[in-house]
């Protein structure tokens, strides 16, 4: 192919020009104005204002001085927020609120010029001359967005709208010669009308507040508003449907033999939470709340038996060590029922005990031999805290639920909650002390001289000095395991008479203030924040110091 004869087949390319540049014809064009730097601030009132009415509009937003604050420079979004009070009169008209937004809009002046008509011209000539003019620029704008809240407003003369009128304007006599009125029967009394037609001038137009003769009949009710209704701000699309879960029931009056049909949710949550008390009360449950004993028909019968059964040769377990006893399939049913176990237990929330499943009428805070079934909980201090996040905290409040799911049968969750010393089977230490088979703490756990008279509420059965020696053992044993060489009786008893004197074991016999429930719970078998701070500091200046040998031992 020829290239020359292919490039000559193409138009000529234009040339830019040079020498003198063409003239550009401007005729056409607006001409420019100059742009007056005044700065003008508006509100986009939502209500009918008329030229007189102005004064009343700036009053129900609040005032001049409230606007002047709203459009100052750099204010605050707290200052910045508008109300605006159709009922300024009435505390319990609820306003609308308005917010500032930032605004680049023109102010135009627009004059008109009237001239009369001639003789002889026609309706359709011109009569005025009309001026536009840019006087500035609107910079900040009130706008009303949010949908007004529904308004109620009760009866004026009622004894409770005078006192809320007093206590708005500070009247100490008003307030101080309040007294509670007598109660009435609920009746409708004759038709009143407390509004006229000068109060809604102002806001809407005239032609909307034209309303009929006949006014509806108020009572004696007494409703007073809420300061809120509803918390949405913007219309929201419903799409209502009806609730898949509601089936259509039918019930026979048994007085007048009428048949009515009624939805009924099946699906609805039932309250079947077992009964609990503080350890300070003094009885003890006996029997099942009566809305647990209304769905006992709902119950497994053979597996309700069963747990009697358990509760008879041992009135106080786990969650963890029950759920042992059966299979992971049984185990699972009973967790789905939520009315098994409150019909044949129920719960301490505080004290020695806390969180365990008592048979009912069976008081450990009587019998010395409940003792073996007071529980030990604790974490791993030695582990940096980090703030666990909500998917961590919904698994530890459901390790129960997923330990029952693993290994159906296997004996590593069949002895789960047993602590040989030897194995563990989790980092978290939750065990009742009939569960500990480890020699040196069953001898403790059995000591006859270890015993006190009357149960305490932090350590139960035994003296402070002697479960503090329990626990202190159980833990160091247990993160012995965790960290992979499990401690001997040996180490233990060097322990325990290096710690006797320590300031953090001396300080922890000592406690006398009162327990509180749902805070840090010491019958848990937790430290005090400040001891379990202690040790985590030293945990970590123990390793540091062990990475910084190992490091110059490397060297």
């Amino acid at each position: 192919m020829n290239p020359e004869a292919s490039t000559s087949q193409l138009p000529p390319l234009e040339q830019p020009p040079t020498g003198e540049e063409t003239e550009i014809d401007h005729s056409n064009e607006a001409p420019e104005r100059p742009l007056p730097q005044l700065q003008f601030y508006s509100v986009e009132y939502p209500g009918y204002v008329r030229d007189t009415s102005v004064p009343k509009a700036v009053e129900n937003l609040g005032g001049q001085a409230k606007l002047e604050q709203a459009f100052r420079r750099m204010a605050p979004k707290t200052e910045s927020l508008i109300e605006l009070a159709l009922h300024p009169e009435n505390p319990f008209a609820h306003p609308i609120p308005g917010d500032v937004v930032n605004t680049n809009n023109l102010l135009l002046k627009v004059t008109k010029r009237r001239r009369k008509r001639r003789e002889g011209e026609s309706e359709d000539a011109v009569l005025g001359e009309y001026k536009a003019e840019i006087v500035g620029v609107t910079s900040k704008t009130v706008r009303f967005r949010s949908m007004v809240d529904y308004q109620f407003l009760p009866d004026m003369n009622d004894p409770i709208s005078q006192l809320r009128v007093a206590m708005e304007k500070m009247d100490v006599d008003a307030i101080t010669s309040y007294k509670i009125p007598a109660e009435k029967d609920y009746q409708p009394i004759s038709p009143t009308t407390n509004t006229t037609s000068e109060d809604v001038d102002m806001n809407i137009d005239p032609q909307l507040g034209e309303s009929s003769s006949a006014t509806p009949p108020s009572s004696n009710l007494r409703l007073f508003p809420p300061p809120l209704f509803s918390r949405q701000t913007i219309s929201q699309s419903y799409n209502f449907k009806a609730n898949p879960a509601s089936i259509l029931t039918t019930t026979i009056d048994e007085e007048t033999g009428e048949e009515r049909k009624r939805l009924i949710n099946k699906m609805r949550w039932k309250g079947y939470g077992p009964a609990s008390i503080m350890f300070t009360d003094t009885q003890v449950p006996t029997k099942p709340p009566d809305t647990v004993e209304k769905g006992r028909d709902e119950a497994n019968p053979k597996l309700l038996e069963k747990l009697r059964e358990l509760f008879v040769t041992r009135p106080i377990w786990t969650r963890m060590s029950l759920f042992n006893q059966f299979s992971a399939l049984e185990s699972r049913e009973i967790l789905n029922s939520k009315v098994m176990l409150p019909l044949v237990c129920y719960v301490f929330q505080d004290g020695p005990w806390r969180d365990t499943l008592v048979k009912f009428g069976y008081d450990p805070r009587t019998d010395p031999d409940a003792r073996f079934y007071q529980r030990l909980y604790f974490r791993n201090a030695n582990h940096p805290i980090s703030r666990p996040s909500v998917t961590t905290r919904r698994q530890d409040r459901a390790n129960v639920n997923v330990h029952i799911r693993n290994f159906e049968g296997a004996e590593d969750r069949r002895n789960s909650h047993i602590f040989d010393g030897k194995t563990v089977s989790k980092e978290t230490a939750a065990f009742q002390l009939c569960d500990i088979e480890d020699p040196m703490l069953k001898e403790m756990i059995e000591d006859p001289d270890a015993l006190r008279e009357t149960c305490d509420e932090r350590d139960g059965w035994y003296t402070s000095h002697s479960f503090e020696i329990i626990k202190s053992i159980l833990r160091h044993k247990f993160f012995s395991v965790l960290e992979g060489h499990p401690a001997t009786d040996e180490e233990c008893r060097n322990l325990l008479a290096a710690s006797e004197n320590s300031t953090r074991v001396a300080s922890s016999l000592h406690r006398v203030q009162k327990l509180r429930a749902g805070k840090h719970n010491m019958a848990k078998g937790a430290l005090r924040p400040e001891d379990a701070a202690a040790i985590r500091l030293r945990a970590t200046l123990d390793r540091n110091v062990k990475s910084f040998t190992q490091a110059q031992s490397q060297r």
